[in-house]
């Protein structure tokens, strides 16, 4: 693949970062949802519903605007995870006491999130229990609600866009700035991961993170048209140890400097987080390095 191109996932067709340049500038009055529906019909790019894959689209050009290599036209109007995140809905659940062994709990019953009741549940719990809190997530992402046997809540897990850059990540890969910003999307980052504080069960955690893993990148797939070979996650040392990710047999590939992404004059100083990588493509890096 040339430095030039990108790979449209779940095509595997390369086109050119000129040509998208170009298509741009020949159509300045379209907005970016005309731009990402009508590059579809060019490239091909549907599900397997025969809809356009325009918010993976959108989220291609997102990622090659960010890298500086295309100028999309300014928003229209202002975007709406503002709104939906103070649309929270308070939903009732029991929070009594779960303290057993594993073995107890299951088999557990892993749902992928959508939009409905799991969706208002998983919000609820993530919002409410998770240290970070809950941000509606921007492009492709998936979620998890982890249930036990008796159909009780036990954990929730969150799936987003990769950091843009991390040194430890990128030299395991073997990938240069070029090259990165072309394959980002094939590289998930585990932004959220919630045991409920009332379930008090030993090595429900790494439990869960395995079982996962054996399906994240089908689930992937059959939402987006395309894989993810990686995923990453950043752990906050001033918090936590990451044991459940080692039990998991996660690889733990180094920490980072302490800086945001958003620091830009190196004034900002945030917790240092240990950086965890499990390859869920055995070729994760010739997927990651040549686009296949």
């Amino acid at each position: 693949m040339e430095k030039d191109e990108v790979v449209i996932p779940g095509i595997g067709t390369s086109v050119s970062v000129a040509s998208i340049r170009e298509f741009i500038h020949e159509h300045p009055q379209w907005p970016r949802s005309r731009l990402s529906c009508e590059l579809c019909d060019i490239w091909g790019w549907y599900g397997s519903n025969g809809r356009r894959k325009d918010m993976a689209c959108r989220d291609l050009l997102l990622k090659l605007e960010n890298a500086g290599h295309i100028t999309l036209p300014p928003r229209r109007r202002p975007s709406p995870n503002g709104f939906r995140n103070r649309q929270m809905k308070l939903v009732f659940h029991d929070t009594s006491e779960i303290s057993c062994p594993l073995k107890a709990l299951l088999p557990l019953r892993i749902d992928p999130v959508s939009k409905g009741t799991d969706d208002d549940i998983f919000r609820c719990l993530v919002s409410c229990y998770h240290y970070l809190g809950y941000r509606n997530t921007v492009g492709e992402n998936m979620k998890y609600l982890i249930r036990d046997a008796g159909n009780r809540p036990v954990a929730c897990l969150l799936f987003g866009s990769a950091a843009w850059k991390a040194a430890p990540r990128d030299a395991c890969i073997g990938w240069s700035d070029e090259v990165r910003v072309m394959n980002l999307m094939y590289v998930t980052n585990n932004t959220r991961f919630l045991i409920l504080p009332w379930v008090k069960v030993p090595h429900l955690a790494s439990h869960i993170l395995s079982q996962v893993m054996r399906r994240l990148r089908a689930d992937w797939e059959g939402k987006y048209g395309h894989g993810v070979s990686l995923v990453e996650t950043f752990v906050d040392t001033s918090r936590y140890r990451g044991t459940c990710y080692q039990a998991a047999n996660w690889r733990y590939l180094g920490r980072t400097k302490g800086r945001s992404r958003n620091d830009r004059d190196h004034s900002m100083e945030v917790p240092v987080k240990d950086i965890y990588a499990y390859p869920v493509d055995k070729r994760f890096r010739e997927r990651l390095c040549h686009g296949r």
